[in-house]
């Protein structure tokens, strides 16, 4: 059974830098298949793909968000990382970390899901 536990503040001002860890365990971030993705829902919107990183540690990320994405990982700790720079209110959000699986242009290939994680951009 694959777990992921988002982590990390649930304010941040606006121009700062939003930056949340996803720790996972029942897997390996570093198995081949699968992608380690991030996901977002402002409030009354539907679900957002942010971006993901793979076994090798390859990123891709959403054209509308990324200049300002960074997405990395710590195999040692079983962990990655979302960093959003020079973030606004239209930033908040629910975030999510999840496991993806290829073959999809959707979210459908997400089999396992974190809690998600209230970030709120405000000053």
């Amino acid at each position: 059974q694959v777990q992921l536990q988002e982590s990390g503040p649930g304010l941040v001002k606006p121009s700062q830098t939003l930056s949340l860890t996803c720790t996972v365990s029942g897997g390996s971030i570093t198995t081949n298949y699968y992608y380690w993705s991030w996901i977002r829902q402002p409030p009354g919107k539907g679900l957002e793909w942010i971006g993901n990183i793979d076994s090798s540690g390859s990123t891709a990320y959403s054209p509308s968000l990324k200049s300002r994405i960074s997405i990395s990982r710590d195999t040692s700790k079983n962990q990655f990382t979302l960093q959003l720079s020079s973030v606004t209110p239209e930033d908040t959000a629910v975030y999510y970390c999840a496991r993806d699986t290829p073959g999809y242009s959707d979210l459908r290939g997400v089999d396992y899901w974190g809690q998600g994680t209230q970030v709120t951009v405000s000053s």
